[in-house]
C-alpha cells in the first residue's frame, strides 16, 4: 500500500473576500467561508489520495474572528488522519488586511472526505506517515474523533427512540430540566 507523509499533504489556497461573499454586516458570510473550506478540503484530499474525493462530513468549524470584505483569506490544508477510504483534512484559515499587512487566524475546520475510484465507489487511500510528535498527536486525535462520531451517532439514535416513547408530561419534564446528561 502506498504511503505519504503529512508534509506531502500540505496545500495552501488564497482568495480575496468579495462583496458577494458578505453578510448584512459587511463581514464574510459563514456559508461563503464553508464553501471555501470545502474546496480546500477537496483539493487537499484529492491530491493526497490521487483520486476524486467527496465530502462525507464537516466535523467542526470554529469561527475565531470575522473576516472583512477585501481581505485575503489563506487556507492551509493538511491531512491529519486517514482511514481505509477516508481522509480527514484540517484547515486553518488566516485573513490578511492588504493595507496594514495584519494577519490573524480566523477559522479552524475539520472535514472528512471519501476517495472514489473510477467506478465512483470508495477506494483505498495511501497510509499516512506521521514524522513529528505533533503529527502523531494529530493522527491520534483524528482517530479519536472518528470513534467518538460513531459512538455519538449510536447514543443519539438510542435517545431519539426513547424520546418517541415518552408521554407529554415526561417530555415537558425533560425540557424543563435543562440537561439530559445530569
Amino acid at each position: 500500500m502506498a504511503q505519504k507523509t503529512v508534509s506531502e499533504s500540505h496545500l495552501e489556497l488564497a482568495e480575496i473576500v468579495e462583496p458577494n461573499d458578505a453578510n448584512f454586516l459587511g463581514k464574510a458570510f459563514g456559508g461563503a467561508i464553508l464553501a471555501k473550506i470545502d474546496l480546500c478540503a477537496y483539493a487537499t484530499a484529492s491530491r493526497y489520495a490521487s483520486a476524486i474525493c467527496v465530502t462525507a462530513s464537516f466535523d467542526r468549524v470554529d469561527f475565531h474572528s470575522p473576516i472583512e470584505v477585501g481581505e485575503v483569506v489563506s487556507m492551509i490544508g493538511k491531512v491529519t488522519y486517514v482511514g481505509r477510504t477516508s481522509v480527514e483534512v484540517t484547515i486553518e484559515l488566516y485573513a490578511t488586511n492588504v493595507l496594514s499587512g495584519e494577519r490573524r487566524h480566523t477559522n479552524t475546520a475539520r472535514v472528512t472526505m471519501v476517495a472514489l475510484g473510477p467506478d465512483q465507489r470508495p477506494t483505498e487511500v495511501p497510509r499516512l506517515v506521521c514524522e513529528s510528535r505533533e503529527e502523531k498527536i494529530g493522527f491520534l486525535e483524528g482517530k479519536l474523533r472518528r470513534e467518538l462520531r460513531g459512538n455519538s451517532k449510536e447514543v443519539l439514535e438510542s435517545w431519539t427512540e426513547r424520546f418517541r416513547g415518552f408521554d407529554e408530561p415526561e417530555l415537558d419534564r425533560l425540557i424543563a430540566a435543562q440537561s439530559l446528561t445530569k
